[in-house]
């Protein structure tokens, strides 16, 4: 496993945790403030996890198309 890969990895369970973390805050929240910053760390955390596995398997294919040529 090259070191892009692992950082990947240790970066996406960190970001897995903000979104558990967002999720309580929001659950918690008495105000409307707290709420939406739970909300919006949560939203945050799935959209970059996404991004992470999209990159993943971009770099997949790029790997599976020059192996093609």
């Amino acid at each position: 496993m090259d070191e892009e890969r692992v950082s990947a990895v240790i970066i996406g369970v960190l970001m897995a945790l903000f979104g558990l973390i967002g999720i309580f805050l929001a659950a918690g929240a008495r105000d409307i403030e707290m709420s939406i910053f739970g909300f919006s760390l949560a939203g945050f955390a799935i959209a970059f996890i996404f991004g992470l596995l999209r990159s993943h398997y971009d770099m997949i294919e790029a790997r599976t198309g020059e192996e093609g040529r």
